[in-house]
């Protein structure tokens, strides 16, 4: 089973170096980066381990991490 890796990066390439940037001068964007990976890291965990969770805990760390990609896409595009 292959699991898509969703960081910011592989989302977003053409903005790696703003994803930079933003992360070591904006501590708000850095943090919700963060947040972002820890919860991208915890989706991938559990898709590996055939998704433990009930569907419905599943689809909330997915809109979570959604929602947390738009407001940094929005922080990176402004």
């Amino acid at each position: 089973m292959s699991i898509d890796n969703h960081t910011l990066i592989n989302e977003f390439p053409q903005l790696k170096d703003k994803i930079h940037a933003l992360k070591t001068s904006d501590h708000h964007f850095a943090r919700r980066f963060e947040e972002y990976n820890d919860l991208d890291r915890e989706v991938r965990r559990l898709e590996g381990e055939g998704s433990p969770k009930a569907d419905e805990t599943m689809e909330e760390l997915k809109k979570k991490r959604l929602a947390l990609k738009d407001e940094l896409y929005k922080m990176l595009t402004a």
